[in-house]
């Protein structure tokens, strides 16, 4: 008896056996079946075969139904799946289904879909085709279709001939042509096309020497790209995955937004003449479903693409990037709680190939791999093209009279970059109009109804929005508690900054670049052509703005609030505020005009920012791993979090304080339990949550103690009103 091991779609932490059905001579590894499960039916993915099975013959179900002609996951796939899937302990079925597109999770999809068409009748097919002489484009659709008598799908039509629906509403009224549908291969897309590749820049030395290292690697090998903003860790990207495509190998690069992908992906079309594969969720579902098909089967041999992309099959690996690897965005935050960074190494070593790490701010975790010798350290010191530094400067803002949070200095300068024909970008990380809304007369406050946070003021839609739950409500008239009349904003945001910049430069072309403002398709990749163009002498915008875009008129920066990131609560908020300042600084003179970053602050003498205004982000980083050290905190030690949420305040703290019983008697010595504690931002979406925090000096015990606490936090869990986790490598403490 033929028996697989089957992962459902679901977070369960087993495995289930199946029986194939009588005739089955066998189910491939890596293929989608449909199961009977419970009192249902399942999606599943087969991960193994055996002999045998511990379930008793009787109570052994048979699976229904195989989707796929052949493996989706190879065992490579699998291997690096069940890897993450062990280190993360997540369910392997939760883990295993995070790798397929959301078109291929659902059981009732095929490799093929069927799309509106058009075909001859039966009775016209024997139509003299001289008959349409005088007409020469239907005759062409005419010709088209005959060679397709089952029928043909519109879109393929306009790709041969352009704009034909004249040609065959024509056809159609003659009775030589009726609507059908037709079937297409999922993965038979409209792949970019490989074009003329532009000439290529000649490197300077320290390019080449990082190319050269990198080239002469025989295997794994993990690089760090420690190159300043501006010095061309791009070309160098480039020149790897030319040279890697060279030797008929895929090349994996990973972008920690989808608001990069756009301009890498342009610059990766001018510049590499092969079939490319991109991969976001911001993807229509066909489309995100034909660039993973056509990796898989290895007809796109680059694939650019954000945090899960790191899964997508590619039999001919051959080199992984990952661009900006210190960004947060690389780590998922809920569900499958993996570190695409992370993943992309590992994924690298199993295939024996090289991966590269590139930033100009690199994560203190990786600075301090560097360091350990594990990976190897190349720097970029020196900007392209003999682009200059920007300057530096701290902008002290105690007791001076602000114009909707711009400093007098930093008009000032506004003023004079805009008349020489230059650009300024100012980056404020906070969207809408203002973050509260007040009444001046009793007090009252715009607070979320379902989170302990403000809902913020979007004048423009005429809201408050919420932008921890998205909740939303009209904008009121009167005070809800005292009927006043008198509502104020209080802070700015993006909108209510826009609104000032456009009262003190009349007529001057602004575009601000925020979540809001870029909702439209296509909207965000708009304005940033339009913008290295030069077309908008100001660009605000927030954390959108910030990272990788090339902004060669930009020569004066302005921060206008960076100090929440000098005094939070969470021990990497100094690190974060260092890496965002320095990215964005690194908008400022990279062409040839220098350029000037102005920092606005009220605290100009704390040591952090005197250490990135003197020495540098390298100084900065060694300062902080030092710090790091004293206490024994992340890269010198190992954490998971157990977090755990409920709609009733005592529900979560609860569970954690029993989970906190069994974690402390199943640990080994040197492991710390901390907690439980609330969240720093308690009530969320209507939901109470709170922490535990596990930390060790080795990974090891840390994993040997989550192996047999979670089978422990599964029984304490018989609440439905509770929902609990475990993050392993935490980034964020929410």
């Amino acid at each position: 008896m033929a028996i697989v091991r089957v992962a459902v779609a679901a977070p369960l932490p087993e495995l289930f056996d199946y029986r194939l059905p009588a005739g089955w001579l066998d189910c491939e590894i890596g293929r989608r079946v449909l199961v009977p499960f419970g009192r249902g039916r399942r999606l599943g993915l087969v991960v193994d075969r055996q002999p045998e099975s511990a379930v008793a013959d009787h109570r052994l179900k048979e699976i229904e139904h195989c989707l796929d002609d052949g493996p989706l996951l190879t065992p490579q796939d699998l291997e690096l799946l069940n890897w993450a899937s062990a280190y993360y302990h997540c369910p392997p079925g939760e883990a295993l289904f995070t790798a397929l597109p959301a078109r291929l999770r659902r059981a009732d999809t095929d490799f093929k879909e069927r799309r509106r068409g058009w075909r001859i009748p039966i009775d016209a097919r024997a139509v003299d085709d001289g008959l349409l002489a005088r007409a020469p484009r239907q005759r062409a659709v005419w010709s088209i279709l005959q060679a397709h008598p089952e029928g043909i799908d519109e879109a393929s039509l306009r790709e041969q001939l352009g704009d034909c629906r004249a040609a065959l509403r024509s056809l159609e009224r003659k009775g030589l042509l009726e609507p059908a549908s037709a079937e297409v291969p999922l993965d038979d897309g409209s792949p970019p096309s490989a074009g003329t590749p532009a000439p290529l820049p000649e490197l300077n030395a320290e390019q080449q020497a990082a190319v050269d290292r990198i080239d002469q690697t025989l295997g794994f090998a993990c690089f760090l790209l420690d190159g300043v903003t501006g010095s061309g860790k791009t070309e160098v990207y480039i020149r790897l995955i030319l040279n890697t495509l060279a030797r008929g190998r895929q090349v994996l690069v990973l972008v920690p937004e989808i608001g990069l992908t756009p301009q890498l992906a342009e610059r990766f079309a001018q510049r590499i003449p092969v079939e490319r594969a991109v991969l976001h969720s911001a993807l229509a579902e066909r489309e995100r479903a034909s660039s993973w098909l056509r990796a898989a089967r290895g007809s796109a041999r680059l694939v650019l693409g954000t945090r899960s992309a790191v899964f997508t099959p590619l039999p001919e690996l051959g080199l992984v990037i990952v661009d900006e690897e210190h960004d947060v965005s690389f780590k998922q935050q809920d569900g499958f709680r993996y570190s695409a960074r992370d993943v992309a190494v590992r994924r690298a070593q199993m295939t024996d190939c090289p991966v590269l790490l590139g930033s100009a701010t690199p994560s203190l975790e990786t600075l301090r791999n560097a360091e350990l010798g594990r990976y190897r350290h190349l720097r970029l010191r020196q900007r392209a093209g003999g682009a200059r530094p920007p300057r530096l400067l701290l902008a002290d803002i105690r007791s001076q009279p602000l114009v909707t949070g711009l400093s007098h200095a930093l008009l000032t300068r506004m003023g004079e970059v805009i008349e020489a024909g230059n650009q300024v970008l100012l980056f404020l990380n906070r969207r809408g109009f203002s973050p509260v809304l007040t009444c001046h007369d009793c007090g009252w406050i715009s607070v979320c109804r379902h989170c302990d946070a403000r809902m913020t003021l979007h004048r423009g839609r005429g809201r408050l929005v919420c932008h921890h739950c998205g909740d939303q409500a009209d904008l009121p008239v009167h005070c809800p508690y005292c009927e006043s009349p008198d509502l104020r904003p209080l802070g700015q945001g993006t909108e209510r900054v826009e609104d000032s910049l456009r009262q003190r430069f009349p007529g001057i072309p602004l575009a601000r670049i925020d979540r809001d403002s870029t909702r439209r398709r296509g909207e965000l990749e708009r304005v940033l052509t339009a913008a290295q163009a030069g077309a908008y002498p100001i660009l605000l915008g927030t954390q959108m703005l910030a990272k990788g875009h090339h902004l060669p008129g930009v020569t004066l920066v302005g921060i206008l609030d960076i100090d929440h990131g000098l005094y939070g609560s969470d021990f990497r908020a100094g690190e974060r505020m260092a890496q965002l300042l320095i990215q964005v600084a690194g908008r400022a003179g990279r062409a040839e005009l220098p350029g000037t970053v102005l920092v606005q602050t009220r605290h100009p003498n704390h040591p952090y920012l005197q250490q990135l205004l003197r020495k540098g982000y390298g100084a900065f980083a060694a300062a902080a791993l030092a710090e790091r050290a004293d206490a024994a905190l992340p890269p010198f030690s190992f954490q998971a979090l157990v977090r755990a949420d409920s709609r009733e305040e005592q529900f979560a703290l609860e569970f954690l304080e029993r989970a906190r019983g069994h974690a402390i008697a199943l640990a080994h010595q040197g492991i710390q339990v901390w907690g439980p504690a609330p969240a720093s931002m308690e009530r969320r979406a209507g939901r109470f949550r709170a922490q535990l925090l596990l930390q060790s000096p080795e990974r090891a015990p840390l994993h040997a103690l989550i192996r047999v606490l979670l089978p422990a936090l599964r029984g304490l869990s018989g609440n439905r009103r509770l929902r609990w986790s475990i993050d392993v490598d935490p980034l964020e403490m929410l």
